[in-house]
């Protein structure tokens, strides 16, 4: 993809960076967004002012990380580092919350070009859990996997950043969860993701908000350690 083609499919605030890049933040959104992004979070602005280029994939409202976004993602990340330009080994950051949340987490996996660190809040972690956790699930479950030669649980296995533990690179991962979530359940996805990646001895930073319902609001300092933790991973 050339720079037009880039700007069609993702959303790049680098007229607010305040020298040149130093790296790529993705930030992937929730379920159901369909919308044109028209300016940066305060996260955002924390880390364009930090070098970090802010890359936005218009990848689906019901994608779920499924394989065409997978390849889609990587195809736009390797335009970006060689039309901004930036070099191969410059960082490149995973951010999202909810099913962001869980794109960052299964990106990270699967991503052709190596991901740097993780940030995820509130993420579906167990998607066979989460296809039952609310009725207004499976259409876009199914919507996401329509046309995959293998059976639903195969597909869910290969979707699920639980099922994929063994797999996650070791690079640091920080996950933040209110206990008060009532669409994504933190006991049924964060609580047992995080146990299972230490078990498997990946560096997981577990920030649990009591109170809190679903990515929000956060409390002031666990809001500046997301911003801390992505600028540290620039560099």
């Amino acid at each position: 993809m050339e720079i037009d083609e880039i700007r069609d499919v993702a959303w790049i605030p680098d007229d607010r960076l305040t020298g040149p890049p130093r790296g790529v933040v993705l930030a992937f959104h929730g379920l159901g967004h369909a919308g044109e992004r028209t300016g940066p979070t305060t996260e955002e602005l924390a880390w364009l002012s930090a070098g970090g280029l802010v890359v936005f994939p218009y990848s689906g409202p019901w994608s779920w990380m499924n394989r065409q976004t997978r390849a889609f993602v990587d195809e736009l990340v390797d335009s970006v580092y060689r039309c901004f330009p930036l070099a191969d080994d410059a960082p490149l950051i995973c951010t999202g919350g909810s099913m962001g949340g869980y794109s960052a987490l299964l990106y990270t996996r699967y991503a052709a070009r190596a991901v740097s660190a993780c940030l995820a809040n509130a993420p579906v972690c167990d998607l066979a859990y989460h296809f039952r956790e609310r009725p207004d699930l499976p259409k876009t479950i199914r919507c996401a996997f329509r046309g995959y030669a293998e059976d639903l649980d195969a597909l869910l296995a290969e979707h699920s950043p639980l099922s994929q533990v063994a797999a996650m690179p070791d690079v640091p991962y920080l996950v933040i969860h209110g206990d008060a979530d009532p669409a994504v359940s933190k006991a049924h996805h964060s609580d047992p993701f995080v146990a299972a990646m230490r078990e498997a001895g990946r560096s997981v930073e577990y920030v649990e908000v009591a109170g809190m319902g679903h990515c929000g609001p956060l409390p002031v300092d666990v809001f500046l350690r997301q911003i801390e933790f992505v600028t540290a991973a620039l560099g």
